[in-house]
């Protein structure tokens, strides 16, 4: 068996692709129409795929609070840079519960927590 996605459903789909390729990197694989107001994009996640789901509903999306994504960066300086160049709050973090590993907290424009993590090399 083989984890293909993670399906997120979003308010705004345009703001969440915009979140998931300029903060986190992803590449959009595809994106289309599912029906009158329903639209989809995949993003690549480096082998399993991120599905962002928006169906025109004007609803609160709730995600909850113990579900976080992880995302591995190259540095996490580099990356708390680009957090405050772009207005992104740290919700948690940085922590390095290792002389291997620091990461923080963000949360998506839909409140999905999202891990950045940093595997330092010795």
């Amino acid at each position: 068996m083989k984890f293909c996605w993670s399906t997120l459903r979003v308010r705004n789909l345009g703001n969440s692709i915009k979140f998931y390729t300029e903060i986190v990197g992803l590449k959009v694989e595809s994106r289309f129409s599912a029906g009158p107001e329903t639209s989809i994009a995949f993003l690549d996640g480096g082998g399993a795929k991120i599905e962002l789901l928006s169906d025109g509903l004007d609803r609160q999306t709730e995600v909850g609070g113990d579900i976080s994504w992880g995302f591995e960066v190259e540095s996490l300086d580099k990356t708390l840079q680009i957090l405050r160049e772009k207005g992104i709050k740290i919700e948690s973090g940085p922590i390095q519960p290792n002389p291997h590993l620091r990461f923080l907290f963000i949360k998506d424009p839909d409140g999905m927590k999202i891990q950045l993590v940093e595997n330092i090399k010795a």
